[in-house]
């Protein structure tokens, strides 16, 4: 597991989803990449019943290359509490559905062709909420390195040389005040959530920088 970088590709009006996956897919592949398969990272939230006082909310989100590991954050409201487990935490969550329930209509999901090229490892994700299109997340891991600082310039120029202008000059917000710790998967996550909590705010698909 190296540094990972999650971005949003803006969308245009004149290309869809499917498209836009093909036109990134084709900038990809003259890089050189190789496909090997799909990628997959979901999240389904949960909400506390009003009999437990103040809502707590529970996100539990499931990653594909760490397919045995399942990831949950629990937002107390003040503050939010990290927890990794095995498969079974799935079935925890249906155990505990009298106090926690399902908000189905927002389970969300990044899914796409995944590749590989050299160290790095490349995601075109087409995110869908109930079925419906919500924009395009692209995800790139350096797997040699573990600390943000010592990469992110490397990441930035990979992520220029296929996305083009729409990569920032700074790191993402989530990495800004961990650009010296040791990356952990639970970073990868991290990014997900808050990129799936801006498309969930939206009613039409989502084209922000």
């Amino acid at each position: 597991m190296g540094v990972t970088v999650l971005q949003q590709f803006p969308m245009t009006e004149n290309r869809t989803g499917p498209q836009t996956i093909e036109f990134l897919t084709k900038r990809v592949s003259a890089l050189g990449a190789v496909q090997c398969g799909q990628a997959l990272v979901d999240c389904e939230t949960y909400m506390s019943v009003p009999q437990l006082g103040a809502q707590r909310t529970i996100h539990v989100l499931h990653n594909s290359e760490q397919p045995a590991t399942v990831f949950s954050l629990l937002d107390t409201g003040t503050k939010t509490i990290p927890l990794i487990a095995d498969q079974l935490f799935d079935m925890l969550m249906l155990k505990i559905s009298p106090f926690y329930t399902s908000k189905k209509q927002t389970k969300i999901e990044s899914k796409g062709p995944r590749f590989e090229l050299g160290d790095f490892l490349i995601k075109l994700g087409s995110v869908t909420m109930s079925q419906n299109f919500k924009g395009i997340l692209v995800e790139v891991e350096y797997r040699p390195c573990v600390i943000p600082a010592s990469c992110w310039e490397l990441l930035r120029e990979f992520l220029q040389g296929f996305l083009g202008s729409s990569v920032q000059s700074l790191p993402p917000q989530y990495l800004q005040n961990r650009m010296n710790d040791v990356y952990q998967p639970l970073d990868t996550v991290h990014q997900y959530l808050e990129h799936f909590s801006m498309y969930r705010k939206t009613t039409s698909v989502m084209s922000y920088n």
